[in-house]
């Protein structure tokens, strides 16, 4: 099978040179003027980046009482100058037509929605990360029909975090986010409240969510969704990363702490983040993840993250000078694409081999290649390359330091309590990750609405061992309905040991596997050991899925039903 596990990885040290960057904190003239001279953005990054604001695309709605969310088609420019039929969701509040709005409010708070599906096809939403009882989970079970609508009515038991919605219909999930559907929703308690005070963090200026997309945009401005069945089975790639919809966007910043929350919203693609300057890698802090904060801040340099998967960090830029150039970066690494195993050789395996896929150097710097690249045979095969390719260096935002501040917070040394489930690795229930030509599993099996093949008991806590196939590709794992937390990761690819916490003994544990997930990443070979509670309010039995969040593997049947027994 022709696919991009046999290419080669572009080189890491073409990421280094990060166009427009700056020598990093070099002794040069600090600028105390208050008035910084005029802006001129690059041209490889010319657009400022879309933040949420009072009303349009991510527009801020604080619940105040019921609402309605309806999807529909909208006109919304992706390419400036350029409209785009965009699916959204649709809140009016007050005069405001908020599109996908980032829904915001207190932990214990609740929601009552009605959702209308104004498009032409069944869909339904899913809260995730959220603890809901199965009725208000989205389940594709509950999905509606176009012009059909579905009555939400919960509370939002959850701490503190960064969650999302997004639709969830049985085969449609992948078309329908791709095409826009989806949305922040922030929970805040009085721990999280502590934190923006303590840091002097506001939402939009201080405090800045980013949600990765990667799409195909044609000449008109048009997003495309057209995967083949090769990209049905190894997921739809985009040809270009949006930033809070936005295409090479940049972000105008003053010295001093900034906190960034990351959604990878893509379909398939996982990224390994990290911040330059110049040619350095910065240290930056993560603060917490999919569940919320952490215990305690992290220094990190770089961290996966998976589609779905969340993390929340502190950049501080209180050394930078006036004109520095700052750029969230994704490194090159090995996308681990081993579908067929190691290559073969003279009709026999060769141990220890791995494919690398090959692509443009960075995503908004052209075409370039490797130097060891080859030259597209025909025009399919430049259309298929001018695609990047899972692990290959990429360039997502730019920041410019542009203002001079006085900044004297202290980022506390502990964020919150995170209990330890008691639990440990021994007698676990092994989830079995696998594929027969090309059709993606979980314990052998794929979607059927009316079987539920993971039954619980309410209240139980359990161990999983997520294992995934040598023959396999990375997936992000995701449960609905509860969190969990990561024991141990075991048989990790040398990319990830190297992300390690020396704290976590032989775990094997990353920074960004710390506190409460509900979404985890497991590469090929890997068992990741992780320990669910089942205690819930709820009553009578309760109906969750388990999937993989590669929503293409997902609309093509890697889920199960999960029954939670009262």
């Amino acid at each position: 099978m022709t696919s991009r596990r046999n290419l080669i990885i572009a080189s890491a040290a073409g990421a280094a040179g990060i166009a427009g960057g700056v020598a990093w904190w070099r002794g040069q003239e600090r600028i105390t003027s208050e008035t910084p001279p005029p802006f001129k953005p690059d041209t490889a990054f010319p657009n400022r980046l879309r933040v949420p604001g009072a009303d349009g695309l991510y527009g801020v709605h604080d619940v105040a009482g019921a609402f309605t969310l309806a999807a529909k088609s909208v006109q919304q420019e992706i390419v400036p100058g350029k409209p785009a039929a965009l699916l959204a969701y649709e809140v009016e509040s007050q005069g405001r037509r908020l599109f996908n709005p980032l829904i915001r409010l207190r932990s214990s708070g609740k929601i009552s929605a009605k959702f209308w599906n104004g498009i032409e096809e069944t869909s339904i939403i899913h809260w995730h990360g959220l603890m809901v009882d199965s009725n208000n989970d989205g389940h594709p079970h509950y999905a509606v029909a176009g012009g059909a609508t579905y009555e939400y009515s919960f509370a939002v038991p959850n701490r503190a975090a960064t969650y999302w919605y997004h639709p969830h219909p049985h085969h449609l999930t992948g078309k329908q986010v791709y095409l826009g559907l989806g949305g922040l929703f922030i929970v805040e308690d009085d721990e999280e409240l502590a934190l923006q005070k303590a840091l002097d963090l506001k939402l939009s200026t201080t405090d800045i969510p980013l949600v990765l997309h990667d799409r195909r945009i044609d000449a008109r401005g048009q997003l495309v969704f057209a995967p083949t069945d090769m990209e049905r089975a190894d997921g739809f790639l985009g040809s270009q990363v949006l930033v809070n919809w936005t295409p090479r966007p940049y972000f105008e910043a003053s010295t001093r702490l900034y906190r960034f929350r990351i959604l990878n919203a893509s379909n398939a693609r996982l990224y390994k983040l990290a911040f330059r300057g110049g040619e350095q890698l910065l240290e930056f802090q993560l603060i917490g993840n999919d569940g919320g904060l952490i215990d305690r801040p992290q220094k990190i340099k770089e961290v996966f993250l998976s589609p779905a998967e969340r993390i929340d960090v502190l950049l501080d830029l209180r050394n930078a000078r006036v004109g520095d150039v700052i750029t969230l970066a994704s490194l090159p690494f090995d996308p681990m694409e081993n579908e067929d195993g190691p290559e073969a050789k003279d009709g026999k395996p060769v141990e220890g081999a791995k494919m690398a896929p090959q692509g443009p150097h960075a995503m908004h710097g052209g075409n370039a290649r490797n130097e060891k690249s080859a030259v597209p045979a025909d025009a399919k095969d430049k259309e298929k390359n001018d695609i990047p390719e899972i692990g290959v260096a990429m360039e997502l935002m730019r920041i410019h330091v542009r203002r001079k501040e006085t900044y004297d917070r202290t980022v506390p040394a502990t964020l919150s309590r995170i209990v330890p489930i008691a639990a440990n690795c021994a007698s676990p229930r092994v989830i079995a990750l696998d594929h027969v030509k090309m059709v993606w599993r979980i314990n052998g099996q794929t979607y059927q609405q009316e079987k539920t093949p993971i039954t619980v008991k309410r209240g139980a806590t359990e161990v999983w061992n997520i294992k995934n196939a040598e023959a396999s590709m990375p997936h992000p794992f995701h449960i609905h309905g509860f969190q969990f937390q990561v024991l141990e990761r075991l048989g990790s690819p040398e990319q990830q040991k190297k992300l390690a916490l020396g704290n976590t003994g032989d775990k094997g544990l990353a920074a960004s596997d710390l506190g409460w997930k509900d979404t985890v990443l497991v590469w090929p070979g890997e068992t990741v050991c992780i320990a669910i509670n089942f205690t819930h309010p709820f009553n009578g039995d309760q109906v969750y899925m388990v999937h993989c969040h590669n929503l293409e593997h997902e609309d093509q049947g890697m889920m199960l039903n999960m029954k939670v027994e009262a």
